[in-house]
């Protein structure tokens, strides 16, 4: 069984007992999570599509940890007019881990 939820502007193929690094999220680790925006949820053999959500329909997840993804540097340059401009970016996540999927 597996679910497509929504999460930070950003759609997630998750099933139960996989871990994926989403967007951070407010709350302590250990805590638990109900995602009800779900797009779709299937079994392999009977789908439901929401339009645009499904109705009744939670994904149950444990927070693990929060961090930060590698840093990204951004260089920026206009030749020949003296132009240079250097920046970084790391971007925080949330650790989560899927218990559950219901409909």
């Amino acid at each position: 069984m597996f679910a497509v939820i929504e999460s930070g502007g950003k759609q997630h193929t998750v099933s139960e007992g996989d871990n994926l690094k989403i967007e951070l999220l407010s709350g302590e680790e250990g805590s638990t999570l109900e995602f009800d925006k779900v797009l779709m949820i299937s079994d392999g053999e009977n789908s439901k599509i929401g339009s645009p959500y499904v109705e009744n329909a939670k994904v149950t997840a444990k927070l693990i940890s929060h961090g930060k993804h590698d840093k990204i540097k951004v260089f920026k340059m206009k030749r020949r007019k003296d132009y240079r401009r250097t920046y970084g970016h790391r971007q925080s996540f949330s650790q989560v881990q899927i218990e559950s999927i219901s409909s």
